[in-house]
């Protein structure tokens, strides 16, 4: 019996889940409307997307074709492009870059760094003849030597010339940066040849004495080193004796003030070659006289000549 009961039970279990199973199929078979009705809703759903990714895609492009940069626009229509006109400002920036690389340029020059023919010295006595036969030489050391040519071609027609350079050291060919950057013994000096009947050694040293600060030890006004101080450097015994006696009478006469010594070394220069400064340097006063008036006009030498010998000397201005 026990067993009987234990088999009708397992039928009826078997029977019970095979009613269960054939009523969800028969609940999926009889529901064909909620099974279409799901699918179209996602096909629906998937195709709005698809429509709204295309849509936004395509107003992007849109965007993108409205933002195309005139010149294309222009080549697109067969459109020339506008014309570019010249403007005062466009003239007026030109010239300011003209004149700056100019000046850019010569001031390089200044400190040194020359090209070309201005980087090599000019020829003895710059190609002066007749000098020990018809004119002599004299030589003499004011600082910088662009205002001390001025101060020698301005005595009259007696000077015939006036040649910057170097000398006073015993090293060979200078340059003006060796010079400057006291890596010589050498002066910024002045060679001047004249004639002697038309004007004096001696006038040529007072013309000195008054283009200078003969009581400034350390250089000439703002040009500070041994290479500026001063110097009279002398070829012969008659220019070593009237040189002596001049620095004498000058000191003797107070005109510097009362007690302040006269440092200016007269030298005897019979054996010391002199060296000609690069063609830049020579006649700079002429050549670049907006320059040579700048910077003379911010050194001090003319407001001391003037403070000293009045403001009618004939060396102050120039």
């Amino acid at each position: 019996v026990v067993k009987a009961v234990s088999i009708f039970s397992q039928s009826a279990n078997s029977s019970t889940s095979k009613t269960k199973q054939n009523h969800k199929t028969a609940t999926r078979v009889q529901n064909p409307k909620m099974a279409h009705t799901m699918f179209a809703s996602s096909f629906v759903s998937g195709s709005h997307r698809l429509v709204s990714q295309s849509h936004s895609s395509s107003s992007r492009a849109s965007a993108v074709r409205g933002r195309v940069p005139r010149r294309m626009q222009c080549r697109a229509s067969q459109e020339p492009p506008p014309e570019k006109k010249v403007t005062r400002r466009n003239i007026v920036n030109v010239l300011y870059f003209g004149a700056g690389a100019y000046l850019t340029y010569d001031l390089v020059q200044d400190l040194g760094l020359s090209v070309g023919d201005n980087a090599l010295p000019v020829p003895e006595y710059e190609g002066i003849k007749g000098v020990g036969s018809i004119y002599k030489v004299a030589a003499f050391a004011g600082g910088c030597f662009w205002c001390m040519e001025p101060a020698f071609d301005k005595l009259g027609a007696g000077v015939i010339g006036t040649i910057s350079g170097y000398t006073g050291g015993p090293e060979a060919n200078p340059t003006y940066i060796q010079v400057a950057g006291k890596e010589t013994h050498h002066r910024e000096a002045v060679q001047v040849v004249y004639d002697p009947k038309l004007i004096s050694y001696e006038q040529l040293l007072d013309g000195f004495w008054r283009s200078v600060d003969p009581t400034q030890a350390d250089g000439q006004f703002v040009d500070l080193g041994p290479q500026y101080s001063t110097a009279v450097y002398c070829y012969d015994d008659a220019q070593l004796k009237a040189a002596t006696q001049s620095k004498a009478s000058l000191q003797a006469s107070g005109i510097f003030g009362a007690g302040k010594p006269i440092v200016t070394d007269i030298i005897d220069a019979s054996s010391l070659p002199y060296w000609p400064a690069e063609k830049y340097h020579q006649n700079y006063y002429v050549n670049r006289a907006l320059r040579y008036k700048l910077y003379r006009g911010l050194s001090g030498r003319d407001e001391f000549i003037q403070s000293v010998w009045g403001p009618g000397s004939v060396y102050s201005k120039q």
